[in-house]
């Protein structure tokens, strides 16, 4: 029962209704028993620093950020993580003595859904990333920092995919679609494949890369999570590839967020289990697959 002792946290975004946060969450309370609650904000754009605000005022819990609002939270919080600053972008802040401290935590979200749910280490690995944009940053710098052997981005703008491949670090680099025929781990941090995008694959565009690179032994990544398995995903397994989808990163990267807001373990498989019920409830309700 909500009183007046129940800490509240967020999302902001614009668009944000339709966010799987609080369903994820809220989920994570109820089975820690703590007495928290958490629901989602639209904040207009170009009014995210008014949400760092609110939060200060409110005393909120927390906030997730979600677009367009990361960048401008970034500018806005007391500090900011290491890899918050490096990657300019907020989707996490937290308390930390008094002062609203600035997270990203996609990256970590992402790591941790490969070595906890697949057994993934990419220490050593190979890498081919394809996109450039907020989430293929993060994506690229969590591989470089966690020791990946080599990280080729690939992007149609060369600009981006050559900030991608800096902050991979060392092994960072611009790539080639032809790169993920040797890769170890391939990743698509691009919507092709979600659905509703120009070029679909599904309504006949092509896929993000040509499936005759993937191979058995391979991983594969989607880092959309509806529907759960992409064309590429498809792709990738009936080449022999493990094909992995997006949901993980979405639960764990939460899941950090969590720690961060309340000091204890996250449950992650209440958490698994409440974005998988809410999906099917979804594509119920909308008829999509």
């Amino acid at each position: 029962m909500i009183s007046g002792d129940t800490r509240v946290a967020a999302v902001v975004g614009n668009p944000v209704r339709h966010s799987l946060s609080p369903t994820i969450v809220n989920a994570a309370f109820a089975a820690t028993g703590l007495d928290w609650v958490y629901t989602a904000f639209e904040v207009a754009n170009g009014r995210g620093a008014d949400a760092v605000v609110a939060m200060r005022t409110l005393g909120l819990g927390g906030l997730s950020v979600t677009m367009p609002h990361k960048g401008s939270v970034h500018d806005a919080v007391d500090e900011r993580t290491p890899v918050a600053a490096d990657l300019g972008a907020v989707n996490c802040v937290f308390w930390r003595d008094g002062r609203l401290v600035g997270d990203n935590t996609d990256g970590a979200g992402f790591l941790d859904a490969l070595r906890l749910d697949h057994g993934v280490d990419v220490a050593g690995r190979r890498c081919v990333l394809i996109g450039a944009g907020g989430a293929g940053r993060a994506v690229a710098r969590a591989l470089g920092s966690a020791g990946a052997a080599d990280v080729a981005v690939v992007n149609r703008s060369p600009a981006p995919a050559l900030r991608a491949a800096e902050l991979a670090g060392e092994h960072g680099r611009v790539g080639h679609a032809h790169d993920a025929a040797a890769a170890d781990l391939v990743v698509n941090a691009t919507p092709i494949g979600m659905g509703g995008t120009p070029g679909d694959p599904r309504d006949g565009g092509p896929l993000p890369l040509d499936p005759a690179s993937l191979r058995a032994g391979q991983v594969v990544v989607d880092l959309i999570y509806h529907p759960d398995t992409t064309p590429l995903l498809a792709a990738a397994a009936a080449r022999g590839a493990t094909a992995v989808n997006g949901l993980g990163m979405l639960v764990h990267q939460a899941a950090h967020a969590f720690v961060r807001w309340t000091g204890g373990t996250a449950p992650i498989e209440a958490m698994v289990d409440a974005t998988r019920r809410e999906l099917a409830r979804r594509a119920l309700v909308d008829g999509s697959p």
